[in-house]
């Protein structure tokens, strides 16, 4: 398998483990300042200084119990950073509060995100105000987790497709058309222009048509010898890169599988040895070719 791994991670919409490992306690800090005191008793022992709507706090002698510290450490307040210095530190508490500094930005108060269970909710914002700002919140998070993502695993710059933590709609077209649409995307496929590293030396014109490199929006829009299936399944479609809307549209992911079927396009060479000119049976098949058992993987990206 030749495929860099920045590209299988951003195929299967999965960080790095560098980049998830602190995504987990900036999740745990903000549903922690997101819950009211009198429901979570972590939350009421949060310090008195931690701005939220409502005010019940443990008194300071409860807090001393989760210091942890010996006796000639002063604790810091919870918006001051990890210090290098083992003189001053933080109570675990608020060291777990400071994570929400960078998602809780210029709010004042927190949204709690449990209002309908609390029995003063006439004193705070409308139920749905609130849950809308924790789903902002949530979204701040998600985004200081895709920016982590990028700094420590770039994919190549030949891979243009955006990094995503939701399942790309294309994986619930099948197995293996999945796996079709994976390799062309990361240019590691059966297409000429896509060699592997052991056929290097392999021609990058279409072996179809001849006309140009078989790339990926080569195969899928330009080649001459897949026009007839084309005409009616692709009609209008121009692009297949990142802002091309084959992406999202389900009616058009459906098409892009059965021209894939219908043209045997990126398929194994051993399936079809003769391919050009194309088949009757392929162009026009009289059902969905189905590929042969041992060629459907546990996961599409096996494929890759």
């Amino acid at each position: 398998m030749s495929t860099p791994i920045p590209i299988l991670s951003a195929e299967a919409c999965i960080p790095p483990l560098q980049a998830f490992i602190p995504h987990k306690p900036r999740m745990a800090s903000l549903s922690l300042v997101c819950t009211a005191p009198t429901i979570n008793p972590a939350a009421g022992r949060l310090c008195p200084s931690f701005p939220s709507l409502l005010k019940y706090r443990a008194p300071d002698s409860h807090r001393a119990l989760w210091t942890r510290l010996s006796p000639n450490v002063m604790p810091l307040s919870w918006k001051t950073n990890r210090p290098l210095s083992k003189v001053r530190s933080h109570l675990p508490i608020d060291e777990l509060a400071n994570l929400a500094c960078p998602i809780l930005g210029s709010l004042s108060f927190p949204p709690h995100a449990n209002a309908t269970l609390l029995p003063e909710q006439a004193s705070l914002p409308p139920h749905d105000t609130i849950t809308n700002a924790y789903k902002v919140l949530r979204g701040r998070t998600r985004l200081l987790l895709l920016e982590e993502w990028r700094r420590l695993a770039l994919p190549p710059p030949y891979y243009t497709f955006p990094l995503s933590l939701t399942p790309h709609p294309f994986i619930g077209l099948g197995k293996f058309i999945a796996g079709r649409i994976h390799q062309m995307r990361a240019q590691n496929s059966y297409l000429a222009a896509h060699p592997a590293w052991s056929s290097l030396d392999v021609p990058k014109h279409c072996p179809r048509c001849g006309e140009e490199e078989e790339t990926f929006s080569h195969a899928i829009l330009r080649c001459q010898s897949a026009s007839f299936p084309r005409e009616p399944l692709l009609q209008g479609l121009t692009r297949v890169g990142p802002d091309s809307p084959l992406w999202t549209d389900k009616d058009l992911l459906q098409a892009l599988a059965a021209f894939i079927r219908a043209t045997a396009t990126n398929y194994p060479p051993d399936m079809f040895p003769s391919l050009s000119p194309l088949p009757a049976s392929i162009v026009f098949p009289s059902s969905p070719i189905s590929p042969p058992a041992g060629l459907f993987f546990s996961s599409p990206l096996c494929a890759i």
